[in-house]
């Protein structure tokens, strides 16, 4: 297996843990708003430097006692076929693993949970059912989404879903996306910060809203769930 990139120390990807990120190659979306076009586009994976397993197993066992955990993203990480393999070495090593998804393929976090293998689950939300495939930039089966939402709620390990409000996404976008996955545990909506690379920079003409919206809209929505922020 290889990974994109390491980010050796984290304190806010895994709640309330010290953790360290692993960026996994591919993706099957193209969501067009997407930070990480180097993670994510043949042409520019293509000129992306890669780390193997083995390195990263060893950078594990020299930290442990210093890291909780391991946050596993992407790209996406359940595309990677020896997936569940990797995160066995992990866990034998001692560290608590949280994932960040986009919950197309429902049946490996089946199977990553059936098999005691993740801690923590983060769900990306792109949009409302109407825009979804918009948002993702792929035709989609939009029940493989909903398949995920309801096998992540009805786990027994901590999770979150999010979504970023990027440009296009409006007020009731967001009211239809908490009537949808709501009631649940952890719901954030997360800024978006423009930036120069990004997959369809094209959407950065489209309206995007402030944070005080954001927040507004947070007051309206958060009594579908037990948590609900900015982040």
């Amino acid at each position: 297996m290889y990974f994109g990139g390491l980010q050796k120390t984290t304190l806010i990807d895994y709640p309330e843990k010290v953790a360290c990120v692993i960026f996994t190659i591919g993706c099957n979306f193209r969501c067009p708003f997407c930070y990480s076009p180097e993670l994510v586009l043949p042409e520019k994976i293509k000129n992306q430097s890669v780390i193997k397993d083995s390195e990263i197993l060893n950078f594990l066992k020299k930290r442990k006692g210093k890291l909780d955990g391991v946050v596993i993203c992407g790209g996406e990480p359940t595309i990677q076929k020896d997936l569940d393999i990797f995160l066995k070495k992990v866990k034998k090593i001692g560290y608590l693993v949280k994932i960040d998804t986009n919950g197309y393929l429902p049946e490996i976090i089946k199977k990553l949970l059936r098999e005691n293998l993740l801690d923590y689950i983060a769900m990306d939300i792109k949009a409302p059912k109407e825009k979804y495939e918009r948002y993702t930039g792929v035709k989609i089966d939009i029940k493989r989404i909903e398949n995920s939402i309801k096998i992540i709620k009805s786990s027994n390990i901590d999770y979150e879903f999010r979504t970023t409000v990027a440009p296009g996404i409006s007020k009731e976008d967001i009211f239809k996306i908490a009537n949808w996955i709501g009631p649940a545990k952890r719901y954030f909506l997360q800024e978006f910060f423009e930036k120069k690379d990004i997959i369809d920079p094209e959407i950065k003409k489209l309206p995007t809203l402030k944070k005080e919206e954001i927040k507004k809209v947070i007051k309206e929505i958060k009594n579908n769930f037990e948590i609900c922020k900015i982040r």
